[in-house]
């Protein structure tokens, strides 16, 4: 098929769209502020349902937007207004941003033109194709998940006019921070065009993480002003730095909602064509968000790929994740793991190398799909993030799904007898509570969102230590860190590809908010000024540490097997006395402690000693001639207060008795001189 969008050669603009059931389309050309239509020209039937036209005398920078015109029958998934103007899809650069009207969602013949509510494409010349490049970012690393805007907008070090930005990113202040914490690629929350929901202007709130686009190739002016620019550059100065990027894309559903919402650009092209319906006519919306995406038509399909090898040829990135990805493996409505467009997107010459995350559910019938996506695509792993919350909440029975998860989750991911893992391990992401507030709040606290505290989850497995919310009381804050520290161990500690959410190292706090997706404020900026400091430097200690011993970030499953001619299993599971983890202790439902003994490490082995106990306890781990255990991390390093008892994640690494230092941080004076009888090891707070 020939190229849809608008292609500036040396004799004009060829502009082209794509319906398969307007009678008519027009491009709509205005003047250099996007204000005044200069002219309305009628596209041109070429066949395979593109309309196309060489407008002589136009250059780069033109201003433009597409109207179609044919029957008008909501009812039978037709929307044609030429009273509506629409965004090319295929738009690189847009004059401003989407701002919601509810004249842009008036009926045929209620509303008047909607030109001057309506961003402008802008006719931009071909982008120059990058050198391909492998990606920088290897499964088993560790991603760091960016909310574009709130990352920056509190930063003091960054120039105001550019907090918020995704040039922000590549700021020297920025980097530090990242190659501190040792994160091998960010995952930009979506940056591309997007819309707010129609309820929220009337409750003075905006959308502030993204995820309601309407052109997938545009970036948001308000998150990069400088356009593809703006991004390639920051994406390279990342590179330079070791650090990749993920942009995190939504091809689920689009803006324009469900039958009350506006028609901006798809809807009006060819409505029956771009989003799925019901048998009766109805938008299908297995989204939640009014419509759905029909990724399995071919006109669909081609606009992803385009948009997917823009990004990698244009922008340099690494790869991406997927929002509600089960709607891209839908075909007729039914998930197919072999669907065209998953097919189409491993195979792909310039996409084949990617990487490939998935959100593997929806709410539409059958949407969980964890698990079942084909390789290479990682998966979110909603199941590790749910076992490791209600171990550490202290439920019952959970030593052996702890241990699963530790482990690579082989039982999700090894099912089709795959011996390494695709699991992306996380404790918490955008959605949902952060990680501070995971321990501080037992209930959702979303007042602010205006929909009276209903909206979101429930049930989030999460404990607050004694008191709901912020307390002055100096032992709960001390119980809340610990916590904090125990699950990033946990986390580090993991088999498979691990992720963190932007200051979730700090302790960043969105009072109890669990769907803060509307709150563009101090409720999910990023408060630098106060970071929680020995927090963060646990954060980074525990990445250097998972970096200098390859058998943390190692992918394949843990099996309990030699790995190699050394006799030495990967794994052995082991109660606090040292001795093998029993078939009783595995289902004992007060359980809350176990070893994971790693015995791959390139040297010594290494104990993961977990106390989800309130006790403090005392580990007793198996000696080896010749060899003694000392601490993987020195806690003195980072100045963390006396340990507490209980509730910790501890790192032993075993070393030739003439020859110890710690794989990470600095230890006291006297470290080298205590006196510790071999194997014995006090379980208090995790580094």
């Amino acid at each position: 098929m020939t190229s849809l969008g608008a292609t500036v050669t040396h004799e004009g603009i060829r502009f082209a769209a794509w319906s398969s059931s307007a009678r008519r389309l027009w491009v709509s050309i205005f003047d250099d502020k996007g204000n005044r239509e200069l002219d309305r020209l009628e596209l041109q039937p070429e066949g395979e349902g593109v309309h196309a036209l060489l407008v002589a005398g136009l250059a780069v920078g033109t201003r433009y937007g597409f109207r179609a015109d044919g029957d008008y029958a909501p009812e039978r998934g037709l929307w044609f207004d030429p009273d509506k103007l629409l965004v090319d899809p295929y738009a690189l650069e847009i004059d401003r941003p989407y701002a919601y009207d509810g004249r842009l969602a008036a009926r045929r013949g209620e509303g008047t033109d909607t030109a001057p509510l309506m961003p402008k494409a802008i006719a931009g010349a071909s982008p120059k194709q990058l050198p391909a490049s492998p990606p920088l970012f290897q499964p088993g690393g560790l991603i760091y998940e960016v909310p574009v805007r709130a990352f920056t907008m509190l930063h003091p070090e960054i120039p105001e006019k550019q907090r918020g930005t995704i040039a922000a990113l590549a700021h020297p202040a920025v980097i530090e921070h990242l190659k501190g914490l040792g994160v091998g690629a960010v995952e930009l929350m979506p940056a591309t065009a997007s819309i707010d929901e129609r309820h929220l202007p009337p409750l003075g709130l905006r959308n502030a993480w993204g995820y309601n686009p309407v052109t997938f190739m545009a970036l948001d002016p308000r998150l990069a002003p400088g356009g593809l620019a703006e991004l390639r550059q920051t994406v390279a100065t990342l590179r330079e730095a070791g650090i990749g990027t993920v942009l995190d894309l939504v091809f689920n559903h689009t803006g324009e909602s469900d039958r009350l919402g506006p028609t901006l650009s798809l809807r009006g092209l060819d409505n029956h064509a771009y989003y799925r319906h019901e048998a009766d006519g109805r938008l299908a919306n297995d989204t939640g968000t009014g419509n759905t995406v029909a990724c399995d038509h071919p006109i669909v399909q081609k606009m992803v790929l385009d948009t997917l090898r823009h990004f990698v040829s244009h922008a340099g990135v690494d790869g991406f994740r997927f929002d509600l990805a089960p709607i891209l493996g839908r075909v007729e409505g039914i998930f197919d793991a072999d669907a065209p467009l998953l097919r189409a997107i491993r195979d792909d010459p310039v996409l084949g190398d990617r990487v490939l995350i998935a959100e593997p559910w929806d709410i539409g019938s059958d949407g969980y799909q964890l698990g079942n996506f084909p390789p290479p695509f990682l998966e979110w792993n909603d199941r590790y993030r749910d076992d490791v919350r209600r171990f550490w909440r202290g439920d019952a029975s959970m030593v052996g799904a702890l241990a699963t998860r530790l482990a690579g989750s082989s039982d999700v991911f090894g099912r089709t007898g795959r011996r390494t893992s695709r699991s992306v391990n996380f404790i918490a992401a955008h959605d949902g509570m952060t990680l501070a507030d995971i321990v501080a709040y037992e209930h959702k606290h979303n007042e602010t969102n205006g929909e009276q505290n209903r909206d979101g989850h429930s049930e989030n497995l999460s404990w607050n230590n004694g008191v709901e919310g912020d307390s002055g009381d100096g032992a709960v804050a001390s119980a809340r860190l610990n916590d904090q520290c125990a699950l990033l161990a946990t986390l580090f500690a993991s088999r498979g590809t691990i992720m963190l959410t932007a200051g979730d190292e700090f302790g960043r706090t969105q009072k109890g908010n669990n769907n803060a997706y509307a709150q563009d404020n101090g409720i999910t900026w990023l408060d630098w000024a106060g970071r929680d400091r020995a927090l963060e430097g646990c954060a980074a200690l525990l990445s250097a540490m998972r970096r200098a011993v390859p058998a943390l970030s190692d992918t394949h499953f843990l099996t309990g097997k030699a790995a190699d001619a050394s006799d030495i299993p990967d794994v052995a599971w082991l109660t606090e006395t040292g001795a093998p983890l029993g078939e009783a202790d595995w289902y004992d439902p007060s359980r809350h402690r176990l070893v994971m003994l790693l015995g791959d490490t390139g040297g010594g082995r290494l104990a993961v000693m977990v106390n989800g106990d309130r006790r403090q306890c005392v580990f007793t781990l198996p000696a080896r001639e010749g060899f003694e255990w000392r601490p993987a991390i020195e806690t003195q390093a980072i100045g963390l207060a006396r340990p507490l008892p209980g509730r910790s994640v501890n790192f032993m690494i075993e070393h030739r008795t003439e020859k110890w230092q710690p794989v990470f941080g600095r230890s006291d004076a006297n470290s080298k001189n205590r006196s510790r009888r071999a194997g014995t090891a006090r379980a208090g707070k995790g580094s």
